[in-house]
């Protein structure tokens, strides 16, 4: 509990996880409205489109968890962090699970905030019927929550904030849409990218008649899709960690 406390302290004395939570609801809450207010009366009949910003959200998220390893290798302070905690590993599961609960916490609060923007704009029915609509939302903080511990990973890996924030904005938002371009290959590999598969979970095989960005080609099931994801957050951290503790701080 004390290195969670310390962990914590550190995280909310620098300004960028404020500014990068306050961005994160405004892109993910104001995409709603963008679509809330210009979608043709009657279509909005697809709860996860009222998560339409959840991806540039996530990016956010990323920059945010990224930053908070990364900043401590920059100024020298992880030498202090790792002298009073001679254990590498568990300050650094620490530092993994104050940023993961705390993008857990802006992801949820983004997506139903999103959702019932979009509720109260709409004359649809967008209430949570199905246990598929609950995940709409609701699983949009627990893939933030994932995918920032896939970027304390990196940033542990890389150690320099430019560099780890680069890598994955660049991959995120390019590399796995690139991957289809493959001949041949392209589009059975990127089936199983990570952030396809997150994305299956959160928006599923979709149901609505407005036309939104295009579904995940996962062949995973919701329930599938988050295990695999979770499970390539979890191994990238491990090997991180692997690394951490056998270099120098």
């Amino acid at each position: 509990m004390t290195l969670l406390a310390v962990e914590r302290i550190k995280l909310f004395t620098t300004r960028s996880p404020w500014w990068c939570a306050l961005i994160t609801l405004a892109v993910v809450i104001g995409f709603a409205a963008i679509i809330a207010g210009n979608a043709p009366a009657g279509e909005l009949t697809d709860v996860s489109l009222t998560q339409f910003g959840y991806k540039s959200g996530m990016a956010v998220i990323m920059v945010l968890a990224a930053l908070s390893v990364t900043t401590e290798y920059r100024f020298g302070t992880i030498r202090t962090t790792f002298q009073a905690v001679p254990n590498r590993t568990s300050a650094l599961l620490a530092k993994t699970g104050v940023v993961a609960i705390l993008s857990l916490v802006i992801g949820e609060i983004a997506a139903f905030g999103a959702w019932g923007l979009a509720a109260v704009m709409r004359s649809e029915d967008l209430a949570l019927n199905t246990t598929g609509e609950w995940i709409s939302v609701a699983g949009v903080g627990v893939v933030f929550a994932l995918a920032s511990v896939i970027a304390v990973a990196v940033g542990i890996l890389i150690r320099h904030s430019a560099g780890a924030i680069s890598l994955l904005l660049i991959y995120n938002l390019a590399v796995e849409n690139l991957v289809q371009l493959i001949p041949k290959l392209g589009q059975d590999i990127h089936k199983w990218m990570p952030f396809n598969v997150a994305d299956k979970f959160v928006r599923g095989s979709g149901t609505g008649q407005m036309d939104g960005p295009p579904l995940s080609d996962s062949v995973l099931s919701q329930g599938g899709a988050l295990a695999y994801f979770a499970g390539f957050a979890l191994v990238l951290l491990i090997i991180s960690l692997v690394v951490a503790n056998k270099r120098d701080a």
